[in-house]
């Protein structure tokens, strides 16, 4: 017996739901750009700058009291969190004024007021200092590095296909980029690094499963001449659906692996890349694809069958008016 993900003769009227999708995409995106003004981004010390130590207790720290001493030391932002292990503690400090020596003197501040609450035992297993130049450079190529993403992307398209499938795809990427930084703005996660790697990563996942459903659209169009628009677009999504959910599907499955024992290390990758994977997939069923419907998509594929046919790519046979078999036959009988 061969197990199927999807039936072959699945009919989800995709479409009919559009509006109510691209309405409540709107809302989220709205949401997330208001929350990236307040609260804001919570940057990491790639982006921001300070000093960033790792530290083992000999049993489970006590995070209260560590804040609490280490608050009077009158070094601006402290901020203390478990990282793994109750027994490991991430401590970040924000950034002094002055040059490296001034750095120095705060990580042995805290040094001298951890040994002086903690005793023997403790340990010290990665101090690190991000100048305010560096950080903000980071942070400038971070931005320019998703900005030439959507930019190659939208080039890319507007090549393999036409320009209005470029836009379709380029609303679709900057929607999933802009759900996925508005999720860290609520959640108040960390943006580092790892994070703009995610992004990217999910710009190229979500442009792959687009692309594979534009190349269906644009079979069909060949193929159901006079078919509606609407009708067809819901076609070639559910003829794409069981790739599509498998695909996301095995890819979900690898990466709550990864958040769950992976270590907290790659935690944050990992959780904006669950719910880039998402988000993706939804934005392309409901947001990229949409939109060839809103750009009169039955025009644009009448012209590229006439070009076709010019070519001779394209018989001259009655066209197919529904789906099934494909058939051709020469005109006049």
């Amino acid at each position: 017996m061969q197990f199927r993900l999807v039936p072959d003769d699945t009919k989800i009227r995709f479409m009919r739901a559009r509006f109510i999708a691209i309405a409540v995409s709107a809302f989220l995106m709205l949401g997330s750009l208001v929350a990236l003004v307040y609260p804001g981004l919570n940057f990491g010390i790639d982006f921001q700058g300070g000093i960033l130590m790792e530290v083992r207790t000999p049993g489970p720290a006590d995070l209260t009291a560590m804040r609490t001493n280490l608050n009077q030391l009158g070094l601006g932002e402290v901020a203390l969190q478990e990282f793994g292990a109750e027994t490991d503690v991430l401590i970040r400090v924000a950034r002094q004024a002055g040059d490296e020596e001034a750095q120095q003197v705060a990580v042995v501040a805290v040094q001298n007021a951890l040994d002086e609450l903690i005793g023997e035992g403790i340990s010290y297993r990665r101090t690190e200092f991000v100048g305010p130049k560096v950080s903000e450079e980071l942070l400038q190529a971070g931005v320019m590095a998703i900005s030439l993403a959507l930019v190659a992307v939208l080039i890319y398209i507007w090549f393999r296909f036409e320009w209005q499938y470029g836009v379709g795809a380029i609303v679709a990427l900057i929607h999933d980029v802009v759900l996925t930084i508005g999720l860290f703005a609520v959640t108040g996660l960390e943006v580092n690094l790892t994070t703009v790697a995610a992004v990217l990563t999910i710009v190229g996942y979500s442009l792959n499963d687009t692309v594979v459903i534009f190349d269906r659209v644009r079979e069909n169009l060949r193929r159901y001449r006079s078919m509606e628009i609407s009708e067809l677009l819901d076609t070639s999504l559910n003829e794409t659906l069981a790739r599509t959910l498998m695909t996301s599907l095995t890819t979900l499955l690898a990466l709550f692996s990864l958040y769950f024992f992976g270590g907290e290390v790659i935690k944050g990758f990992t959780f904006a890349m669950i719910w880039g994977v998402l988000v993706g997939t939804y934005s392309t069923v409901y947001i990229a694809t949409p939109i060839l419907l809103q750009l009169n998509l039955r025009a644009i594929g009448a012209k590229a069958d006439a070009a076709a046919k010019v070519r001779g790519e394209v018989d001259e046979g009655p066209a197919i008016e529904g789906p099934g078999p494909a058939r051709r036959g020469k005109a006049g009988g």
